[in-house]
């Protein structure tokens, strides 16, 4: 049933391929680094944690930025959480944290999914009564945009049929891990999807699939997730997040429903990490901070706010090309800089607020 989803052309089939390749051979290097290491990783793990838990609540309609999200968690024994966005926040941060600390020893279950919504759930006033048991009412997939409006990205699961569809996906997944056929990559994205499509629980779908997909690719020797924000990213790419699900949903439950543009957006995303996490540990070993020399002598060029193109940066700065176009996504993403346009047409432009 699972499988026929997975069922693509010769072409869709090699550019998964050569995506999974590009992350493994991260996947082996991270591994030298880390057995090496590290000095730096306790700081990166710290940052992540922090984005993660900020994004995630965020993509479901939080309000709390990562200043507030680092405020609240450094008071968390002591506080009491008001408002929902913090019961949210704590909530995805306790679990976060014990899949972080006992990933090898967790399997993946029926039973353990249910305590993960639990504790997600824990300190969320409105939720002590569903928490951590399947849903009893129809529910659908809204998505929240930043402006506020809300929209319905797919039907779901009925109630009645939730603990059947559960108890066939976990058995599926892990019969496909246990006989080593299929990528794990392309196991855990079919689960993401399958978990999202079924949104087992009235509410906490979205933030429990995002630390499900955490816990699978530490089970799967993908440690280098703990070190820089998954979550972060997709947050980035919420339209493309929403709409890749959307078309694999369009068909559900027929034989012409397919989920390549949903494991090309997992794998993209996954490549998306790992080149923002080669930047920052690059620069964690140049210099105690967030940007090294090369790229404040970038910030640097920009006079009086003026916006410039790869080639005139180039000019400036000198070195590989490639090297510079590394330190602009760095500097985009730690919004140091504003990017805007594509391809040969793209500007950047200094922040107002970093300058």
């Amino acid at each position: 049933m699972f499988t026929n989803k997975l069922d693509f052309d010769f072409e869709t089939n090699q550019k998964i391929i050569s995506k999974i390749s590009k992350i493994d051979l991260f996947k082996g290097k991270w591994k030298a680094i880390a057995e090496k290491e590290n000095r730096y990783l306790k700081e990166l793990r710290r940052i992540a944690t922090i984005e993660s838990i900020g994004s995630s609540t965020r993509i479901e309609g939080a309000t709390l930025d990562d200043k507030e999200v680092e405020k609240l968690l450094h008071n968390v024994k002591v506080t009491k959480f008001v408002t929902r966005d913090e019961q949210e926040v704590v909530g995805y941060y306790e679990t976060l944290s014990i899949i972080f600390d006992d990933y090898k020893s967790i399997e993946l279950s029926e039973n353990y999914i249910s305590q993960f919504h639990g504790i997600l759930l824990k300190e969320s006033d409105k939720d002590q009564r569903h928490r951590g048991r399947y849903k009893s009412l129809s529910n659908k997939v809204v998505a929240t945009y930043p402006d506020g409006k809300q929209k319905v990205i797919f039907n779901t699961t009925e109630p009645h049929l939730v603990k059947k569809e559960m108890s066939e996906l976990v058995e599926w997944v892990n019969s496909q891990f246990s006989e080593s056929i299929l990528h794990p990559l392309i196991i855990i994205s079919a689960f993401v999807y399958e978990f999202l499509s079924i949104h087992p629980f009235q509410d906490g779908n979205g933030r429990l699939s995002r630390l499900l997909t955490t816990l699978l690719l530490l089970k799967n020797d993908y440690d280098f997730v703990q070190y820089i924000s998954f979550e972060h990213i997709i947050e980035e790419r919420k339209k493309d997040y929403y709409k890749a699900l959307m078309e694999g949903q369009k068909n559900r439950n027929t034989k012409k429903e397919k989920i390549d543009k949903w494991i090309f957006f997992f794998l993209s995303s996954l490549e998306t990490l790992i080149q923002r996490l080669e930047i920052k540990y690059d620069t964690f070993q140049n210099q105690k901070g967030y940007i090294n020399d090369r790229q404040k002598s970038i910030i640097q060029i920009f006079e009086k706010n003026k916006p410039l193109k790869v080639r005139d940066i180039h000019k400036e700065i000198g070195g590989s090309i490639n090297t510079l176009k590394k330190d602009l996504t760095y500097l985009v993403a730690e919004k140091y800089l504003e990017k805007f346009g594509v391809g040969r047409g793209t500007i950047y432009l200094v922040k107002n607020n970093n300058t």
